[in-house]
């Protein structure tokens, strides 16, 4: 019987524009405060695996060895920097998972990083449009990932029809739960109205996208201790890493019905297969929003609701708090922020804290399942886990 690796501690800086933080401290800070929290010494640490996607935002290119410099002990530790785009946070988590589930490790420190807000918007826009095919979706100087995105959302509404308020509604949702947030970059209530509407400070961005419907430029740093299924606390909360999935797709979006994510689909289907559960037992589930449309197709492919018709879900309040599955409870990637390397290490620890009933946001108690869904690219690296609460 497969024994799931233990989640011992974790951290997580406020994500926004942290003009006071470079890189270095950022992992710095999250290796010592996610150590202390996991209660282990630090000479514990069999293994680093840190995430941070870059592509020239920051001129620290070689991040793995820089936890070493907050805690000694990791020094001559193998140390490993992954990158799937948006995704590779998750890519990290489950990383340490296989290193433990082969015995190569029996306690891995996970890190997810990104400095992004000391970039100038053209560096930013550049690195952000090479997880596309860059051949076919970025030859333009003006590309951009909103653009890609609001290329989906036409697709979408082509073939749907036009379900800008449902957008709004993801959007007000996901800054109400952030504005409950401390973490969150964005701690502000807007409001449907605000969100549904084009104004001066609601721009169309990349039409039919508003800046409402578009994540957050940020900097942040989050992280993990996951340990051998026999590691324990000594206060006794035991959160697993139940199951985890990975699924890529074909990157061109030629190759690929647009108006669905087939990939996270199936990545649905399998943790959900491993796990042993259906989507009826899961208490909450944080998802990857990076625009709007995202987490609305993201309904349909995780099967709350059939194809075109996500806007449904929203309108019973499925996903609000009080409803049948609350998501994005931490703000999502909307509010909270999205540093990329930082954001699935950032999914994992939100969950993990909000099973262990440590959330410093909206909270769900006697919460036990929880699923994330990081994506990268556009719907091309898709990773799904499921996180338990074992009483």
């Amino acid at each position: 019987m497969y024994k799931a690796p233990r989640v011992l501690g974790w951290a997580h800086t406020k994500f926004g524009r942290l003009q006071d933080h470079t890189l270095q401290t950022l992992v710095e800070t999250v290796s010592l405060e996610a150590i202390s929290h996991a209660k282990v010494d630090p000479s514990e640490i069999d293994e680093v695996v840190i995430s941070h996607f870059n592509q020239g935002m920051d001129a620290q290119g070689f991040p793995s060895s820089l936890p070493i410099e907050a805690v000694p002990a990791l020094r001559f530790k193998p140390a490993t920097r992954v990158e799937n785009a948006c995704a590779g946070g998750s890519a990290a988590v489950h990383m340490a998972a296989r290193s433990i589930d082969a015995g190569d490790a029996r306690c891995v420190l996970v890190i997810g990083v990104e400095k992004m807000t000391s970039s100038a918007p053209d560096i930013v826009r550049q690195s952000l449009v090479s997880a596309s095919h860059v051949a076919t979706q970025a030859r333009s100087q003006d590309s951009s990932f909103a653009g890609l995105f609001a290329e989906m959302t036409r697709a979408y509404f082509e073939r749907f029809g036009e379900q800008s308020s449902a957008l709004a509604r993801i959007a007000a949702k996901n800054h109400k739960f952030g504005s409950k947030n401390p973490l969150a970059h964005i701690q502000k209530d807007l409001g449907f109205e605000f969100c549904n509407s084009i104004s001066e400070h609601n721009p169309m961005v990349a039409a039919p996208l508003k800046r409402t419907d578009c994540s957050l430029v940020s900097d942040g740093a989050a992280a993990l201790v996951i340990a051998r299924s026999d590691s324990a606390r000594a206060d006794g909360f035991d959160v697993r890493l139940h199951a985890r999935a990975q699924i890529n797709d074909r990157l061109p979006f030629a190759d690929r019905d647009m108006t669905q994510l087939e990939g996270c689909k199936r990545a649905w289907r399998k943790v959900l297969t491993s796990a042993g559960i259906t989507l009826d037992d899961l208490d909450f589930i944080e998802t990857h929003d990076c625009f709007t449309i995202a987490e609305l197709m993201q309904y349909e492919a995780m099967g709350l609701a059939e194809p075109g018709r996500g806007f449904e879900v929203l309108e019973d309040g499925m996903t609000d708090l009080g409803g049948r599955l609350p998501v994005n409870v931490s703000g999502g990637l909307k509010s909270k922020g999205h540093p990329i390397g930082a954001t699935g290490v950032s999914m994992h620890v939100v969950a993990a804290a909000q099973l262990a009933g440590e959330f410093a946001g909206e909270t769900l108690p006697n919460a036990e399942h929880a699923g994330i869904f990081n994506m990268g690219g556009a719907g091309v690296a898709n990773y799904c886990s499921i996180l338990a609460r074992v009483s």
